[in-house]
């Protein structure tokens, strides 16, 4: 197929037939002109991507033909053409947009390189503007799916907060779209253009996250052969979005107070300030408040971090935007599964409706996806669905005869008294290996060691304990 629109404006015939000949060569798709004037009549008729314009023609010069030419197509690429040199006249028309001002005689190899690259970079600016409407789309607050009152005042809330520079607390179950809400607030404010960087504070190793956080120089420890930004450094004038805000150890909450404060910190082993503006976004599914009371979350830093705090809804709260977000997901995994499903049946959208769904909206876009895998018909349907979600309901159907006595109970009690003995069972099957242990629960290497010094299981401080250094599961 043939390249982009090319127009050749020169009151010499022999230059005119000369460009065609090589411009066509190189697969362009090329138009002449004579004159200004019929520069003009043919800008108003279809938009070149690129014009070699002589600077001196009849009827209209081409500094006036270029200020028309901006005002029709800003975007069209301008390379003026002159075999009469001049800093001033040169100066002129770069002032009034054109790309490039050449002297005749030109080399073949000079012109057709000035053409290329004024094009590439015009090709780039517009994957650029695509690339940066494709981001906003995605993310802005119309797209984080919902129309229940609830979502309705989440939306409200989130225009109010996008466009301030003010500290921001995401909570909410696991699977509700935390991540997607930050990333909504800073592709619609003023740092959007701007970087948006991320990281997840449970999945970060202890003993790196300083230095992950905050960069370090050259020999600081070990591995560090050469100096290295932090994700501070890398979020200048940016959003930096601190997931699992809960899992920060207690050293890092200091120092991440610090920079709240100052808005600067120290590379490890550095000692020059690095003073930075970035916007802080973080988010938790844990209650931060009790984390609090239990001495795990730093008080002034919490207060910090909570200036505005975003509550997410659970999807079980808002029910009626099931049948929306399901219809979302099937058009999207149908698309990208080359399916042929247009609709849910009545029976399979009365399961989804049904279920409780505690992974929340990652949980229902899993099943739509895993439905729409398994469909062969052009409706998503009932059997599909249930495959799925009857192996989730065993656990629900354990629990379904469990009565209250009239006296009441002490749930507090029985959960502590239920979470050490299954901290029991964990350690005896891992071997006494708490990494393990803490895995066969689903919980984190800290929250692990926490849990330990809660009930007196161990110091905590190791990866791994023998047997004598934990109590035996059958006398506790």
């Amino acid at each position: 197929m043939p390249k982009e629109k090319v127009l050749v404006a020169d009151d010499e015939q022999s230059m005119r037939e000369f460009l065609d000949i090589m411009l066509r060569k190189e697969d362009y798709r090329v138009t002449s002109a004579s004159n200004g004037e019929e520069v003009i009549r043919l800008m108003e008729k279809e938009i070149f991507d690129l014009i070699l314009m002589d600077i001196r023609m009849p009827r209209m010069d081409g500094i006036t033909v270029l200020k028309k030419v901006k005002a029709l197509s800003p975007e069209t690429i301008v390379i003026m053409i002159t075999a009469y040199a001049s800093a001033d006249t040169a100066i002129k028309a770069m002032k009034e947009g054109a790309y490039d001002y050449i002297t005749k005689p030109f080399k073949v190899e000079e012109i057709k390189l000035i053409i290329k690259n004024a094009l590439e970079k015009k090709n780039l600016q517009k994957e650029n503007i695509l690339l940066k409407q494709v981001v906003k789309d995605r993310y802005h607050f119309g797209n984080i799916i919902g129309q229940s009152p609830k979502m309705l005042a989440l939306y409200d809330l989130l225009e109010k907060v996008a466009g301030t520079k003010t500290i921001i607390l995401i909570t909410g179950e696991s699977g509700t779209g935390k991540e997607l809400v930050a990333k909504a607030i800073h592709y619609n404010s003023s740092r959007k253009d701007k970087p948006f960087v991320t990281l997840n504070c449970g999945a970060i190793p202890e003993s790196l996250i300083e230095s992950e956080l905050f960069g370090h120089v050259k020999g600081a420890f070990t591995d560090a052969i050469a100096t290295k930004k932090g994700l501070f450094e890398v979020a200048d004038e940016g959003t930096i979005f601190l997931d699992e805000i809960s899992e920060l150890p207690l050293l890092m909450q200091v120092k991440l107070l610090r920079v709240l404060q100052d808005r600067e910190f120290k590379r490890v082993g550095g000692t020059e300030d690095i003073k930075v503006d970035v916007r802080i976004i973080s988010a938790t599914n844990k209650d931060l408040e009790e984390a609090v009371r239990e001495k795990r979350f730093r008080e002034d830093l919490f207060y910090r971090l909570n200036v505005i705090q975003i509550k997410l809804p659970p999807l079980r709260e808002r029910r009626e935007d099931i049948p929306l977000l399901s219809n979302h997901f099937l058009k999207k995994y149908s698309e990208e599964l080359n399916k042929n499903i247009s609709a849910i049946s009545p029976d399979a959208l009365r399961i989804l409706l049904n279920y409780e769904y505690p992974g929340n909206v990652r949980e229902l876009q899993n099943i739509v996806e895993r439905a729409v895998a398994l469909e062969t018909s052009q409706e998503l349907s009932a059997e599909n669905l249930s495959s799925y979600l009857d192996e989730q309901l065993p656990s629900k159907k354990k629990y379904s005869d469990l009565e209250i006595p009239n006296e009441g109970i002490d749930l507090e009690r029985m959960v502590e008294e239920l979470e050490r003995a299954l901290i029991l069972k964990a350690l005896d099957k891992s071997k006494g290996i708490k990494k393990k242990a803490a895995e066969l629960l689903h919980i984190n290497f800290r929250s692990m060691r926490y849990r330990l010094e809660k009930y007196g299981l161990g110091d905590g401080l190791n990866n791994e304990i023998d047997s004598q250094s934990y109590p035996d599961p059958m006398h506790p």
